[in-house]
Protein backbone atom coordinates (compact mmCIF):
# COMPACT_ATOMS: atom_id res chain seq x y z
CA UNK A 1 0.00 0.00 0.00
CA UNK A 2 1.18 3.58 -1.10
CA UNK A 3 2.45 5.42 2.12
CA UNK A 4 1.74 9.14 2.18
CA UNK A 5 2.76 12.29 4.31
CA UNK A 6 0.99 14.31 6.27
CA UNK A 7 1.12 18.09 7.96
CA UNK A 8 -1.90 18.30 10.43
CA UNK A 9 -3.04 19.57 14.10
CA UNK A 10 -3.81 17.78 17.05
CA UNK A 11 -6.62 18.50 19.36
CA UNK A 12 -4.49 20.96 21.22
CA UNK A 13 -3.57 22.91 18.74
CA UNK A 14 0.20 22.02 17.97
CA UNK A 15 1.39 20.90 14.47
CA UNK A 16 1.89 17.82 13.90
CA UNK A 17 3.73 15.56 10.98
CA UNK A 18 4.91 12.70 9.94
CA UNK A 19 3.47 9.32 7.31
CA UNK A 20 0.94 6.63 7.26
CA UNK A 21 0.14 3.72 5.08
CA UNK A 22 -3.56 3.84 3.59
CA UNK A 23 -5.09 2.57 0.42
CA UNK A 24 -5.79 5.83 -1.01
CA UNK A 25 -5.31 10.10 0.33
CA UNK A 26 -8.66 9.77 1.25
CA UNK A 27 -8.45 6.68 3.54
CA UNK A 28 -5.33 8.79 4.72
CA UNK A 29 -7.38 11.92 5.94
CA UNK A 30 -10.25 9.28 7.28
CA UNK A 31 -7.30 7.89 9.35
CA UNK A 32 -6.37 11.30 10.58
CA UNK A 33 -9.63 12.27 11.47
CA UNK A 34 -10.21 9.60 13.35
CA UNK A 35 -7.13 10.16 15.40
CA UNK A 36 -8.28 13.17 15.89
CA UNK A 37 -5.61 15.35 13.68
CA UNK A 38 -6.88 17.66 11.23
CA UNK A 39 -5.44 17.51 8.32
CA UNK A 40 -3.54 20.58 6.60
CA UNK A 41 -1.73 18.84 4.00
CA UNK A 42 -1.61 15.00 2.68
CA UNK A 43 0.59 14.00 -0.21
CA UNK A 44 1.98 10.87 -1.26
CA UNK A 45 5.49 10.20 -0.02
CA UNK A 46 6.50 7.48 -2.41
CA UNK A 47 9.93 8.39 -4.22
CA UNK A 48 8.56 7.87 -7.84
CA UNK A 49 5.83 10.39 -6.91
CA UNK A 50 7.87 12.95 -4.48
CA UNK A 51 11.09 12.78 -6.29
CA UNK A 52 10.39 11.57 -9.69
CA UNK A 53 13.12 13.89 -11.13
CA UNK A 54 16.07 12.57 -9.61
CA UNK A 55 17.85 10.28 -11.49
CA UNK A 56 21.60 10.30 -9.92
CA UNK A 57 23.76 12.58 -7.85
CA UNK A 58 27.31 13.20 -8.76
CA UNK A 59 29.88 10.91 -6.79
CA UNK A 60 31.48 13.61 -5.64
CA UNK A 61 28.50 15.42 -3.54
CA UNK A 62 27.48 12.03 -2.43
CA UNK A 63 30.98 11.36 -1.35
CA UNK A 64 30.88 14.61 0.68
CA UNK A 65 27.54 14.34 2.28
CA UNK A 66 29.18 10.55 3.13
CA UNK A 67 32.30 11.69 4.79
CA UNK A 68 30.51 15.31 6.50
CA UNK A 69 27.89 12.94 8.20
CA UNK A 70 30.32 10.73 9.69
CA UNK A 71 32.33 13.91 10.80
CA UNK A 72 29.57 15.23 12.65
CA UNK A 73 28.37 12.08 14.40
CA UNK A 74 32.22 11.52 15.53
CA UNK A 75 31.73 15.49 17.33
CA UNK A 76 28.96 14.18 19.09
CA UNK A 77 26.16 16.06 16.96
CA UNK A 78 23.20 13.68 16.94
CA UNK A 79 21.95 12.12 13.94
CA UNK A 80 18.92 14.42 13.05
CA UNK A 81 20.79 17.59 13.71
CA UNK A 82 23.49 16.17 11.67
CA UNK A 83 20.81 15.56 8.63
CA UNK A 84 19.34 19.05 8.91
CA UNK A 85 23.00 20.67 9.16
CA UNK A 86 23.91 18.73 5.86
CA UNK A 87 20.77 19.26 3.85
CA UNK A 88 20.87 23.44 4.88
CA UNK A 89 24.90 22.98 2.75
CA UNK A 90 23.96 21.05 0.09
CA UNK A 91 22.87 23.27 -3.05
CA UNK A 92 21.80 20.24 -5.00
CA UNK A 93 17.76 19.78 -5.53
CA UNK A 94 18.21 16.41 -5.88
CA UNK A 95 20.37 15.69 -2.69
CA UNK A 96 18.72 18.29 -0.74
CA UNK A 97 15.10 16.64 -1.04
CA UNK A 98 16.68 13.68 -0.77
CA UNK A 99 18.32 14.19 2.44
CA UNK A 100 14.88 16.18 3.29
CA UNK A 101 12.89 12.56 3.06
CA UNK A 102 15.50 10.98 5.36
CA UNK A 103 16.07 13.29 7.56
CA UNK A 104 11.66 13.22 8.22
CA UNK A 105 11.97 9.09 8.11
CA UNK A 106 14.65 9.04 10.97
CA UNK A 107 12.59 11.42 12.54
CA UNK A 108 9.63 8.78 12.76
CA UNK A 109 11.99 5.97 14.37
CA UNK A 110 13.11 4.31 11.30
CA UNK A 111 16.85 3.75 11.21
CA UNK A 112 19.25 5.53 8.62
CA UNK A 113 19.76 2.65 6.57
CA UNK A 114 16.23 1.98 6.01
CA UNK A 115 15.25 5.64 5.29
CA UNK A 116 18.36 5.35 2.68
CA UNK A 117 16.60 2.59 1.23
CA UNK A 118 13.90 4.49 -0.48
CA UNK A 119 16.59 6.04 -2.77
CA UNK A 120 19.00 3.47 -2.92
CA UNK A 121 19.19 3.61 -6.78
CA UNK A 122 20.65 6.83 -6.50
CA UNK A 123 22.57 6.23 -2.93
CA UNK A 124 23.75 3.02 -4.50
CA UNK A 125 22.98 -0.28 -3.10
CA UNK A 126 26.21 -0.81 -1.66
CA UNK A 127 26.06 2.20 0.41
CA UNK A 128 23.20 1.36 1.94
CA UNK A 129 24.42 -2.23 2.92
CA UNK A 130 27.63 -0.83 4.50
CA UNK A 131 25.32 1.77 6.60
CA UNK A 132 22.81 -1.10 7.90
CA UNK A 133 25.97 -3.23 9.02
CA UNK A 134 27.69 -0.40 10.79
CA UNK A 135 24.40 0.52 12.63
CA UNK A 136 24.15 -2.91 13.84
CA UNK A 137 27.53 -3.13 14.17
CA UNK A 138 27.83 -0.33 16.46
CA UNK A 139 30.51 1.14 14.15
CA UNK A 140 28.29 4.06 11.90
CA UNK A 141 30.85 6.62 11.74
CA UNK A 142 33.72 4.38 10.33
CA UNK A 143 30.87 2.48 7.97
CA UNK A 144 29.88 6.00 6.78
CA UNK A 145 33.64 7.32 6.38
CA UNK A 146 34.32 3.66 4.09
CA UNK A 147 31.54 4.25 1.88
CA UNK A 148 33.02 8.00 1.36
CA UNK A 149 35.78 6.90 0.17
CA UNK A 150 34.22 3.93 -2.00
CA UNK A 151 31.98 6.78 -3.44
CA UNK A 152 34.44 8.97 -4.16
CA UNK A 153 36.83 5.76 -5.47
CA UNK A 154 33.99 4.87 -8.10
CA UNK A 155 33.54 8.62 -8.91
CA UNK A 156 37.20 8.87 -9.87
CA UNK A 157 36.87 5.40 -11.50
CA UNK A 158 33.91 6.23 -13.42
CA UNK A 159 35.55 9.41 -15.10
CA UNK A 160 38.97 8.30 -16.04
CA UNK A 161 36.95 5.05 -17.23
CA UNK A 162 35.66 7.88 -19.38
CA UNK A 163 38.45 9.42 -20.07
CA UNK A 164 40.26 7.02 -21.39
CA UNK A 165 37.50 5.85 -23.78
CA UNK A 166 36.15 9.32 -24.51
CA UNK A 167 38.74 9.15 -27.94
CA UNK A 168 38.20 5.48 -28.66
CA UNK A 169 34.33 6.41 -28.93
CA UNK A 170 34.75 9.70 -30.79
CA UNK A 171 36.63 7.82 -33.42
CA UNK A 172 33.88 4.87 -33.85
CA UNK A 173 31.23 7.80 -34.20
CA UNK A 174 33.49 9.82 -36.75
CA UNK A 175 33.99 6.83 -38.26
CA UNK A 176 30.68 5.55 -38.34
CA UNK A 177 29.57 8.91 -40.10
CA UNK A 178 31.81 9.62 -42.65
CA UNK A 179 31.25 5.61 -43.85
CA UNK A 180 27.81 6.31 -43.94
CA UNK A 181 27.95 9.50 -45.88
CA UNK A 182 30.28 8.02 -48.29
CA UNK A 183 28.22 5.61 -49.26
CA UNK A 184 24.85 7.29 -49.24
CA UNK A 185 26.16 10.64 -51.21
CA UNK A 186 29.35 9.62 -52.45
CA UNK A 187 28.69 5.90 -53.94
CA UNK A 188 25.72 6.73 -55.76
CA UNK A 189 27.57 9.05 -58.25
CA UNK A 190 29.06 6.12 -59.87
CA UNK A 191 25.79 4.21 -60.54
CA UNK A 192 25.71 5.50 -64.21
CA UNK A 193 29.54 5.07 -64.65
CA UNK A 194 29.35 1.39 -64.46
CA UNK A 195 25.68 0.82 -65.67
CA UNK A 196 26.98 -0.50 -68.53
CA UNK A 197 29.19 -2.92 -67.22
CA UNK A 198 26.13 -3.90 -64.42
CA UNK A 199 24.19 -4.55 -67.49
CA UNK A 200 26.50 -7.06 -69.34
CA UNK A 201 27.07 -8.81 -65.62
CA UNK A 202 30.69 -8.04 -65.72
CA UNK A 203 30.36 -5.59 -62.84
CA UNK A 204 32.64 -7.22 -59.90
CA UNK A 205 30.70 -8.73 -56.54
CA UNK A 206 32.36 -6.22 -54.34
CA UNK A 207 31.11 -3.10 -56.15
CA UNK A 208 27.55 -4.36 -57.36
CA UNK A 209 27.48 -5.57 -52.94
CA UNK A 210 28.28 -1.27 -52.26
CA UNK A 211 25.92 -0.11 -54.75
CA UNK A 212 23.06 -2.01 -53.45
CA UNK A 213 24.02 -0.50 -50.10
CA UNK A 214 23.74 2.85 -50.99
CA UNK A 215 20.79 2.29 -53.03
CA UNK A 216 19.42 0.47 -49.77
CA UNK A 217 20.13 3.01 -47.42
CA UNK A 218 19.03 5.73 -49.71
CA UNK A 219 15.26 4.40 -50.07
CA UNK A 220 15.34 2.96 -46.72
CA UNK A 221 17.65 4.55 -44.49
CA UNK A 222 14.63 6.50 -42.84
CA UNK A 223 12.77 3.18 -41.51
CA UNK A 224 16.51 1.40 -40.93
CA UNK A 225 17.46 3.87 -38.36
CA UNK A 226 14.12 4.02 -36.96
CA UNK A 227 14.33 0.52 -36.28
CA UNK A 228 17.85 0.74 -34.65
CA UNK A 229 16.31 3.20 -32.29
CA UNK A 230 13.48 0.78 -31.60
CA UNK A 231 15.34 -2.05 -30.91
CA UNK A 232 18.01 0.13 -29.30
CA UNK A 233 14.88 1.58 -26.87
CA UNK A 234 14.16 -2.29 -26.27
CA UNK A 235 17.24 -3.50 -25.29
CA UNK A 236 17.64 -0.74 -23.24
CA UNK A 237 14.24 -2.00 -21.60
CA UNK A 238 15.82 -5.60 -21.02
CA UNK A 239 18.85 -5.14 -19.78
CA UNK A 240 16.92 -3.36 -16.87
CA UNK A 241 15.14 -6.54 -16.63
CA UNK A 242 16.44 -9.12 -14.11
CA UNK A 243 17.35 -11.45 -16.67
CA UNK A 244 18.82 -8.51 -18.73
CA UNK A 245 20.89 -7.67 -16.02
CA UNK A 246 22.46 -11.18 -15.18
CA UNK A 247 23.03 -11.77 -18.92
CA UNK A 248 25.07 -8.50 -19.18
CA UNK A 249 26.99 -9.00 -16.52
CA UNK A 250 28.16 -11.97 -17.30
CA UNK A 251 28.61 -10.90 -20.93
CA UNK A 252 30.74 -8.03 -19.33
CA UNK A 253 33.19 -9.63 -17.55
CA UNK A 254 33.80 -12.26 -20.47
CA UNK A 255 34.22 -8.94 -23.45
CA UNK A 256 37.93 -9.90 -24.75
CA UNK A 257 40.56 -6.93 -23.55
CA UNK A 258 37.79 -4.98 -21.44
CA UNK A 259 36.53 -8.68 -19.20
CA UNK A 260 38.99 -8.88 -17.59
CA UNK A 261 39.38 -5.13 -15.73
CA UNK A 262 35.19 -5.34 -15.74
CA UNK A 263 36.16 -8.43 -13.60
CA UNK A 264 39.23 -7.23 -11.94
CA UNK A 265 37.25 -3.98 -10.51
CA UNK A 266 34.24 -6.25 -9.19
CA UNK A 267 36.33 -8.58 -7.46
CA UNK A 268 38.35 -5.32 -5.79
CA UNK A 269 35.19 -4.44 -4.20
CA UNK A 270 33.94 -7.45 -2.79
CA UNK A 271 37.27 -7.74 -1.36
CA UNK A 272 37.78 -4.16 0.02
CA UNK A 273 34.03 -4.52 1.53
CA UNK A 274 34.61 -7.87 2.88
CA UNK A 275 37.76 -6.94 4.57
CA UNK A 276 36.00 -3.99 5.60
CA UNK A 277 33.44 -5.36 7.21
CA UNK A 278 35.09 -8.31 9.09
CA UNK A 279 37.92 -5.54 10.32
CA UNK A 280 35.16 -3.76 12.13
CA UNK A 281 34.08 -7.29 13.70
CA UNK A 282 30.48 -8.31 11.58
CA UNK A 283 30.33 -11.99 11.32
CA UNK A 284 31.32 -13.49 8.45
CA UNK A 285 27.93 -14.69 7.31
CA UNK A 286 26.52 -11.01 7.57
CA UNK A 287 29.85 -9.73 5.63
CA UNK A 288 29.15 -11.86 2.69
CA UNK A 289 25.78 -10.85 2.76
CA UNK A 290 26.37 -7.61 2.20
CA UNK A 291 29.96 -7.58 0.31
CA UNK A 292 28.16 -9.08 -2.60
CA UNK A 293 26.10 -6.40 -3.50
CA UNK A 294 29.03 -4.64 -3.72
CA UNK A 295 30.28 -6.24 -6.31
CA UNK A 296 27.76 -4.86 -8.86
CA UNK A 297 27.67 -8.13 -10.84
CA UNK A 298 24.43 -10.55 -10.26
CA UNK A 299 26.85 -13.42 -11.93
CA UNK A 300 29.49 -12.84 -8.81
CA UNK A 301 27.06 -12.37 -6.30
CA UNK A 302 25.20 -15.83 -7.09
CA UNK A 303 28.56 -17.34 -6.83
CA UNK A 304 28.92 -15.72 -3.53
CA UNK A 305 25.51 -16.52 -2.50
CA UNK A 306 26.56 -19.91 -3.28
CA UNK A 307 29.50 -19.60 -0.90
CA UNK A 308 27.65 -18.30 1.85
CA UNK A 309 25.45 -21.32 2.12
CA UNK A 310 28.64 -23.57 2.56
CA UNK A 311 30.11 -21.44 5.15
CA UNK A 312 26.95 -21.54 6.65
CA UNK A 313 27.44 -25.43 7.17
CA UNK A 314 31.04 -25.01 8.12
CA UNK A 315 33.07 -25.16 4.80
CA UNK A 316 36.27 -22.78 4.22
CA UNK A 317 35.34 -19.33 1.73
CA UNK A 318 38.00 -20.11 -0.95
CA UNK A 319 36.70 -23.77 -1.79
CA UNK A 320 33.23 -22.75 -3.23
CA UNK A 321 34.73 -19.31 -4.20
CA UNK A 322 37.43 -21.97 -6.22
CA UNK A 323 34.28 -23.87 -7.12
CA UNK A 324 32.13 -21.56 -8.85
CA UNK A 325 34.77 -20.40 -11.67
CA UNK A 326 34.28 -17.03 -11.39
CA UNK A 327 37.39 -15.52 -9.59
CA UNK A 328 40.56 -15.41 -10.48
CA UNK A 329 42.98 -18.40 -8.90
CA UNK A 330 45.46 -15.83 -7.33
CA UNK A 331 42.70 -14.56 -5.30
CA UNK A 332 41.26 -17.52 -4.33
CA UNK A 333 44.83 -19.21 -3.57
CA UNK A 334 45.58 -16.21 -1.16
CA UNK A 335 42.14 -16.38 0.46
CA UNK A 336 42.73 -20.01 1.17
CA UNK A 337 46.12 -19.06 2.91
CA UNK A 338 44.46 -16.57 4.73
CA UNK A 339 41.89 -18.35 6.00
CA UNK A 340 44.05 -21.13 7.35
CA UNK A 341 46.64 -18.21 9.16
CA UNK A 342 43.25 -16.62 10.11
CA UNK A 343 43.96 -12.93 8.54
CA UNK A 344 41.39 -12.61 6.28
CA UNK A 345 40.13 -9.15 6.46
CA UNK A 346 43.99 -7.78 5.91
CA UNK A 347 44.99 -10.25 3.54
CA UNK A 348 41.19 -9.14 1.66
CA UNK A 349 42.04 -5.24 1.93
CA UNK A 350 45.40 -6.05 0.52
CA UNK A 351 44.18 -8.18 -2.12
CA UNK A 352 42.03 -5.34 -3.39
CA UNK A 353 44.89 -3.16 -3.02
CA UNK A 354 46.69 -5.23 -5.36
CA UNK A 355 43.76 -5.93 -7.86
CA UNK A 356 42.63 -2.21 -8.14
CA UNK A 357 46.42 -1.97 -8.92
CA UNK A 358 46.34 -4.59 -11.69
CA UNK A 359 43.19 -3.60 -13.20
CA UNK A 360 44.37 -0.14 -13.73
CA UNK A 361 47.83 -1.41 -15.39
CA UNK A 362 45.38 -3.43 -17.82
CA UNK A 363 42.77 -0.51 -18.03
CA UNK A 364 45.49 1.69 -19.41
CA UNK A 365 46.77 -1.27 -21.52
CA UNK A 366 43.43 -1.49 -23.25
CA UNK A 367 42.86 1.72 -24.13
CA UNK A 368 46.25 1.90 -25.95
CA UNK A 369 45.49 -1.09 -27.52
CA UNK A 370 41.78 -0.30 -28.74
CA UNK A 371 42.51 3.40 -30.00
CA UNK A 372 45.32 1.89 -33.18
CA UNK A 373 42.31 -0.89 -33.58
CA UNK A 374 40.09 1.63 -34.26
CA UNK A 375 42.07 3.32 -36.74
CA UNK A 376 42.80 0.64 -38.45
CA UNK A 377 38.90 -0.94 -39.09
CA UNK A 378 37.99 2.78 -40.00
CA UNK A 379 41.20 2.33 -42.54
CA UNK A 380 40.34 -0.56 -43.53
CA UNK A 381 36.59 0.25 -44.29
CA UNK A 382 37.76 3.53 -46.37
CA UNK A 383 40.22 1.12 -48.01
CA UNK A 384 37.26 -1.53 -48.86
CA UNK A 385 35.02 1.54 -50.18
CA UNK A 386 38.09 2.72 -52.55
CA UNK A 387 38.50 -0.81 -53.92
CA UNK A 388 34.73 -1.25 -55.14
CA UNK A 389 34.58 1.81 -56.76
CA UNK A 390 38.60 1.42 -58.25
CA UNK A 391 37.73 -1.91 -59.64
CA UNK A 392 35.02 -1.33 -62.46
CA UNK A 393 37.56 1.68 -63.68
CA UNK A 394 40.37 -0.27 -63.92
CA UNK A 395 38.42 -3.05 -65.49
CA UNK A 396 37.05 -0.20 -68.10
CA UNK A 397 40.40 1.30 -68.64
CA UNK A 398 41.37 -2.27 -69.87
CA UNK A 399 38.50 -2.92 -71.74
CA UNK A 400 39.46 0.53 -73.77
Amino acid sequence: MPEFYYIGRDPTGLQVNGTLTAGSRNEAVAALTSRQVFPLKVEDASPVTQHKRIRRVPGTLLAGMYSQLSDLLRSGVPLLRALEVIQRQTSHLGLKAILEEIHRRVEDGSTLADAMTRFQPVLGEMAVSMIRAGGEGGFLEEALARVAQFTETQDDLKKRTMGAVAYPAFLAVVGTVIVIVLIVFFVPKFSDLFKSLREKGELPVLTDWLLNLSSFLRTWGILFLAGLVGAGWWLRRWMRSDTGRWWMDRLRIRLPLVGSVFLGLAVARFCRVLGTLLHNGVPILRSLQISRDATGNRVLAAAIGEATENISAGQPLAGPLAASGQFPPVVVEMIAVAEQANNLENVLLNVADSLERTTWRRLDLTVRLIEPIMLLLLAGVILILVIALMLPVLKMSTTV
